[in-house]
């Protein structure tokens, strides 16, 4: 399984953003994913993830009602919609799945992609 994750980039507060993740192999579709972030200095974030699916997610207090999670199996791609942009979500953005549905995932997923910068201005 291959995670690549993509959109990420520079924005003023209050801004607006929309994550890629294109995953490729031959289980993909019944994978569970999501997305991490992690800040400079910061540890690793759990931020949101959704089922294989596609009928349950799991969205963090932190970011809940500013970030949307979404799917579409048919192109094997999942996404994060963030509104409402702060200082504080400022970070690298990683995809990942895994095969059990466990939100939030304390104990890591089984597939990891490389991140995308978010980096939001004030």
């Amino acid at each position: 399984v291959q995670l690549q994750a993509s959109g990420g980039g520079l924005v003023q507060a209050g801004g607006s953003l929309r994550l890629s993740c294109a995953a490729s192999g031959s289980i993909t579709s019944s994978l569970n994913m999501g997305w991490f972030r992690q800040a400079p200095g910061k540890e690793r974030e759990y931020v949101a993830t959704i089922s294989w699916s596609g009928s349950s997610t799991n969205v963090a207090d932190s970011v809940q009602g500013r970030l949307t999670i979404s799917r579409a199996n048919a192109k094997n791609m999942i996404y994060l919609e963030m509104n409402s942009l702060k200082p504080e979500d400022t970070a690298v953005y990683y995809c990942a799945a895994a095969h059990v549905w466990d939100p939030p995932f304390r104990y890591g997923m089984d597939y990891w992609g490389k991140g995308t910068q978010v980096t939001v201005s004030s």
